[in-house]
């Protein structure tokens, strides 16, 4: 096997956490991976919403976390959720300087939107729902032109790198069909998430929890893997992924009803429509359970205005057949995003040395059990910077790898099959019974495909929310609906009891 020696900070992933470290790592050199083009392939850019940040007056950090520790149902790390927060205006600001083209108001501050268990507006938005594409062509292009960052495309994570003492040294990659091993003095893991597990997803299909997964072979220490947001408005017209209707929708006044036509929010919560993001995706899902269906009603809210307040939505239900400006919008719940994964410190490091993580892929505690609208972006942003600039202070330590932790293929059908009963065992409400069900299902998967690393994301997910006996943010138990003392889930492969301490690595 071919290997290549990088004398610096190894990224793989190129969402905007992945971008963010890049940049900041500077001037060490960076080396940059990605299986898919530029901007393809990551959540960071079909992000419409924006990045919530205190850039108004009157507004502050301490209202921001406050806010971020509310949705995050008692799990949040208060002092992380903090420095999210006094760190996320200047995070804004710098992207407006790298080009990002942020809605401004007359006299020249940003343009916020309210979204959903926000205390006021601070959602700074391009376009209505053009945010993360926006960001994300003017912080690629400032990635191309840095002096410091080389990208190489089409090369997939395949496997982590370790020496005897455990230490991360680099990744193992496939390119054009060959594998190719990496060594670099700190490695950033920054990809994504795991929506590719679920049959309903809003995310990129690409996103199976591969980084997680290896990660957690290797024996990093996972964080609160069982809970797993699901934006409650997709929009179902049959797409795969299913496009989006950003909240900030909801947050310009439009409303939910069911097929006879009945506003049924304030059945659920006093907040209605505004009401924290899993309650209303339960809403949604009781509704269309019942066979009453769910529908956005933004024909008065938004109408005629649909084609330039929010393109991308307004282009979205026209493939389906769907004119937003004068009919419903029909909705589901979909996996959105993952509150859990590496768990890290405020730079980004893992607890194996030389392995850091950033982004979704990470969970750095500022998102609890359910993440606050708007967070994803701006947490990309700051944590990725931040771990970008600890690991561009790493030396190299100059020791031999002596473990390639790998995982195996899981095929189209198989994983079309664990999609459906991830929707079905481990989505919006689950029990018992169906996370058993689930884990047998895993059982067979992996004495047939071996442990592949979506089955071992998917794992991390059951058997965590299995272990979680209660009802809490984006985990909802229907045999277990109280709430117990909070406490956050950290654990690793081999705590597992349905991984029978097997760690898929030493060669």
């Amino acid at each position: 096997m071919t290997r290549i020696a990088h004398d610096g900070v190894l990224v793989v992933g190129a969402g905007l956490a992945g971008l963010s470290a890049a940049l900041a790592a500077a001037p060490r050199k960076v080396l940059l991976l990605t299986d898919a083009p530029l901007n393809h392939g990551c959540s960071s850019a079909w992000a419409q919403g924006g990045m919530a940040a205190a850039l108004t007056e009157g507004d502050t950090p301490e209202q921001h976390a406050a806010d971020t520790i509310a949705a995050g149902a008692g799990l949040v790390d208060a002092a992380m959720a903090l420095r999210l927060a006094q760190e996320g205006p200047a995070a804004v600001r710098a992207l407006a300087t790298l080009g990002a083209p942020f809605d401004m108001t007359p006299e020249g501050g940003f343009a916020q939107s309210l979204e959903a268990a926000h205390a006021r507006a601070r959602v700074a938005r391009v376009k209505g729902d053009q945010a993360g594409a926006a960001i994300m062509q003017a912080v690629t292009i400032a990635v191309l032109a840095a002096p410091h960052i080389e990208v190489r495309t089409g090369h997939r994570l395949r496997g982590l790198l370790q020496d005897a003492a455990g230490r991360v040294r680099g990744v193992i990659a496939e390119t054009n069909g060959r594998a190719v091993e990496i060594t670099a003095a700190a490695t950033i893991l920054a990809t994504g998430g795991i929506g590719g597990l679920y049959a309903v997803t809003t995310t990129p299909a690409e996103l199976k929890g591969e980084g997680l997964g290896l990660a957690a072979l290797a024996g990093a220490r996972i964080a609160d893997p069982e809970f797993v947001q699901f934006h409650p408005t997709a929009i179902d017209i049959g797409r795969d992924p299913a496009p989006l209707a950003t909240e900030a929708l909801r947050g310009e006044g439009a409303v939910l009803v069911n097929g006879q036509g009945e506003r049924f929010m304030a059945r659920y919560h006093p907040q209605a429509e505004l009401a924290p993001r899993d309650i209303v995706a339960r809403a949604i899902h009781a509704e269309r359970q019942a066979g009453r269906g769910a529908f956005l009603d933004a024909r008065q809210a938004v109408g005629a205005h649909f084609p330039e307040e929010f393109p991308a939505v307004f282009a979205a239900c026209l493939s389906g057949g769907v004119d937003p400006r004068v009919e419903l919008i029909p909705v589901a719940p979909a996996c959105h995003y993952h509150m859990g994964g590496i768990a890290t410190d405020a730079d980004g490091r893992s607890s194996l040395a030389g392995l850091y993580a950033a982004g979704e892929c990470a969970a750095t505690g500022v998102h609890g059990a359910n993440r606050l609208a708007s967070n994803s972006l701006l947490e990309a942003a700051v944590f990725g910077a931040r771990a970008g600039r600890a690991a561009a202070a790493e030396a190299d330590p100059r020791t031999q790898p002596t473990v390639r932790v790998s995982a195996p293929d899981l095929p189209a059908e198989p994983l079309a099959q664990l999609r459906q009963a991830m929707s079905r065992d481990a989505g919006v409400v689950r029990s018992a019974e169906g996370l058993r069900r689930l884990l047998a299902e895993l059982d067979a998967f992996e004495a047939i495909y071996g442990l592949a690393a979506p089955l071992v994301a998917a794992r991390l997910v059951a058997d965590c929310a299995l272990a979680r006996t209660e009802s809490r943010g984006g985990h909802f138990r229907t045999d277990a609906t109280a709430q117990q003392p909070p406490r956050r889930t950290f654990v690793t492969w081999a705590d597992l009891p349905g991984s029978r301490a097997l760690r898929y690595a030493a060669e």
